[in-house]
């Protein structure tokens, strides 16, 4: 018997140097759900990454990465039971205690048309006041160009020190969205004009006129939610391609293209992440088990007007229910 062997890992020989074995490697499965981690507290929160990263080593049918845009820990495994002993484990082992929701979809912002609005910030309650006055353009960029700021102020309208103010106004407005919350991406915005007082304009107060100029523009710049369209390739039985192609078009799916391979098909489609949180799930039945995919990004594409009333309904009362909390 072996103790406290902590740098041995799943897959691992155990053997003497002088006689080494080496047996033929473990086939590692790809994981077939997903769920999204919410630790209770923030110690917890400090303790999901150690524990997760730890159980990775031992099981390598586990998964785990941390959105970048919701900020959620999505935990990805064989099945809803492989994932709930990995919670039950995360929290005997590592005193981490955490609750398993469906992982939040990374909707985007963004508009389809030009404007231009004025953002004046004004405050004067006695003493020294504050004063800013912005005039701002701002129009669509293509796909994936993300943000551009452009300044065409001349003649000293608005002095160069107050510049960066007013675009760390946009830029933090267009972090909390317009529609629902969700990040603005591909929008070019230009300050072309504005005013400011000698004593009362501040970095501050055309950062807040920058923000309202922003944000006054949005409003009449036609804007639309956008979400990640994703791109799969799921590999099934002959008998079983009807199906799942039926099924893909009933998700919005896209079919690209296929390929034969033996008694199976490669099917290529597009399809929106939103279709597909629980996929795994759904193949397997629509399979008996003998079906398989792989999925990775694409691109953003709009989100159809009636899909996206449900969506800002959604954010709204999470809004409000976050505020009442």
């Amino acid at each position: 018997a072996a103790a406290k062997l902590k740098e041995v890992a799943s897959g691992d020989t155990l053997c003497e140097e002088r006689a080494p074995i080496q047996f033929e490697g473990l086939t590692h499965f790809s994981p077939l759900i997903s769920f999204a981690l919410e630790p209770k507290t923030k110690a917890d929160e400090e303790k999901v990454p150690q524990g997760l990263h730890r159980m990775m080593e031992e099981d390598p049918t586990i998964e785990m990465h941390r959105d970048p845009q919701t900020r959620e820990f999505i935990l990805s495994g064989m099945g809803q039971l492989h994932i709930e002993v990995m919670v039950e484990k995360l929290k005997r082992k590592y005193g981490a205690e955490v609750e398993l929701k469906a992982p939040k979809v990374p909707y985007k912002e963004t508009i389809k048309g030009a404007a231009s609005a004025q953002g004046k910030y004004k405050k004067q309650s006695g003493g020294r006041g504050q004063y800013g006055d912005t005039w701002l353009k701002i129009e669509p960029l293509p796909r994936g160009k993300g943000f551009e700021f452009v300044d065409q102020v001349v003649g000293g309208a608005i002095p160069r020190n107050y510049i960066p103010a007013v675009e760390k106004g946009i830029r933090e407005t267009m972090v909390e969205g317009h529609l629902a919350g969700y990040p603005m991406v591909d929008v070019r915005v230009t300050l072309y004009d504005g005013s400011y007082h000698d004593v009362d304009s501040s970095d501050m107060a055309f950062k807040i006129a920058g923000s309202m100029g922003f944000k006054n523009a949005i409003e009449k710049a036609k804007p639309v939610i956008l979400e990640p369209i994703m791109h799969m390739e799921i590999t099934v039985p002959d008998e079983c391609m009807g199906d799942v192609i039926g099924d893909l078009n009933s998700r919005r799916g896209k079919v690209l293209g296929m390929e034969t391979n033996g008694h199976s098909q490669t099917i290529k489609a597009l399809v929106p992440m939103a279709e597909v949180l629980k996929y795994a799930q759904d193949l397997h039945s629509m399979t008996s088990g003998r079906g398989g995919f792989h999925l990775e990004f694409a691109r953003y594409e709009e989100l159809p007007p009636h899909l996206a009333e449900k969506v800002i309904r959604e954010a709204k009362a999470a809004a409000e229910a976050h505020q009442k909390a």
